[in-house]
């Protein structure tokens, strides 16, 4: 501040700072999460995310992380000190109907099966790792990614508007009943309960993935949802560079005020809106008792309203 507006600023005033433009937004972001919520298709991740035990909230010293939904306009950001379901209940809200695309962490159990999109890009690595160890594992792994080609190949297709969603949903089928079978196989080999082999990772791998086997394949037949969870991975790629210049925050406050500003700036940033004039706007209208803009998707009636508002 002294160096680009020669206005000097005490250390504790930049604290203060912080938390009057993390409560200037406390509203819209609050809104924000409701309209996630709400929305037919969603996207979740989480990465790793420090925090300290400063102001006592944190005394078991347990390690955060930080938790984003993702739909088309706004994204949502938290921290919790807990890697489980309770906090993916927290995030998408234990009521949350919508159809969720995530990778396979068993946080997201409780959401139907037969309203999960797992992601492939996790299935194609579990591919290639069976597919790089030796013996009957090497050929399962390179059938299973010879049908993960195929089924790309027709998607690539479908999204570039050269085939049609009614026959993408014929040419899949036998792709999706090599896979089950090829999976059926891999699980069906014979292991000890505490094998720790590459043929027993194979089989457990093929075990679990059977389980979960109707939830690979929804983006065949609804549209909009995506075979990938990349939204999510890509939304979180801001919050890792700040993790790792920040090393987290030290208090619930820098917590909070981590995940709305991640909040804020994920889902303008969708909207093609500046996130300076947006907090500008929201610590002006703070200061003078007013709401602050609204961070949802901007409408003819919605932009009105904010312009005669301020």
């Amino acid at each position: 501040m002294a160096d680009l507006f020669g206005l000097p600023i005490a250390l504790g005033s930049v604290n203060n700072l912080r938390q009057q433009a993390s409560e200037a937004v406390a509203e819209p972001v609050e809104v924000a999460k409701t309209y996630a919520r709400q929305q037919p298709i969603v996207g979740s991740d989480e990465t790793s995310f420090s925090q300290g035990n400063v102001d006592g909230h944190n005394p078991e010293g347990r390690q955060g992380w930080l938790w984003v939904v993702v739909t088309p306009w706004v994204s949502v950001f938290e921290v919790f000190l807990h890697h489980s379901q309770q906090s993916a209940q927290a995030l998408l809200g234990a009521t949350f109907d919508g159809i969720l695309i995530s990778d396979r962490h068993s946080a997201y159990t409780w959401v139907a099966l037969e309203r999960r999109q797992l992601c492939w890009a996790h299935l194609k690595r579990d591919f290639t790792k069976i597919a790089e160890r030796t013996g009957v594992s090497q050929g399962l792994g390179e059938a299973l990614l010879e049908q993960e080609q195929a089924l790309f190949k027709l998607w690539y297709q479908v999204r570039d508007g050269t085939l049609a969603r009614p026959q993408f949903i014929e040419a899949v089928k036998p792709i999706r009943e090599q896979v089950k079978a090829l999976l059926t196989e891999g699980a069906s080999y014979a292991i000890g309960p505490k094998e720790k082999t590459p043929l027993a990772k194979t089989v457990r791998t093929c075990q679990r993935l059977l389980t979960v086997e109707p939830a690979l394949w929804l983006f065949i037949t609804v549209e909009g949802v995506e075979p990938t969870n990349n939204d999510s991975e890509r939304a979180l790629r801001p919050a890792v560079i700040w993790r790792g210049i920040s090393f987290g925050s030290q208090t619930k406050a820098g917590s909070t005020f981590v995940a709305r500003m991640l909040t804020v700036i994920a889902t303008l940033r969708s909207q093609n809106r500046s996130i300076l004039e947006y907090m500008t706007e929201a610590c002006r209208a703070a200061r003078e008792g007013k709401p602050a803009p609204s961070l949802l998707p901007q409408t003819p009636n919605t932009q009105e309203r904010d312009s005669l508002a301020a």
